[in-house]
């Protein structure tokens, strides 16, 4: 049986790239694609990139945008599961480490911020065309 996609399985698994996906893809205007490489899925709002989901060493990763305040926040509270994003502005992005130690609530709420801080920056035309679909 699948554990919730907000919620730790209770032997501790860790969210992974499906959970994130079918998360992601719950939230209204928003679209898989890979972009980059046929193994990187990207999660969009839109035209723009709300998740990038990759590995860091060995583990499942997901970028995410952030507030700077929030970036320094989650990475003093989880440091080496959440690092300035890899191959992004590490100033609004961060890297989370899918290795269990940040809780699959918290990643998921992440998500969400990243998701309403990349749709809240799309032109007012994209928004609306959004909001049709």
């Amino acid at each position: 049986m699948d554990k919730p996609i907000n919620e730790a399985a209770p032997d501790g698994t860790p969210m992974n790239h499906r959970d994130l996906i079918e998360l992601g893809l719950s939230y209204a205007g928003t679209s898989l694609k890979y972009p980059f490489d046929p193994k990187m899925p990207v999660l969009f709002v839109g035209s723009k990139i709300f998740a990038l989901l990759g590995s860091w060493q060995e583990a499942e990763s997901v970028n995410l945008k952030t507030s700077p305040d929030e970036a320094w926040l989650q990475r003093e509270t989880y440091p080496g599961s959440v690092i300035p994003g890899y191959h992004m502005n590490k100033k609004h992005w961060n890297t989370v480490v899918l290795d269990g130690t940040v809780p699959a609530p918290v990643v998921a709420e992440m998500l969400e911020a990243s998701y309403r801080l990349v749709h809240a920056k799309l032109t007012k035309a994209e928004r609306l065309n959004l909001s049709r679909s």
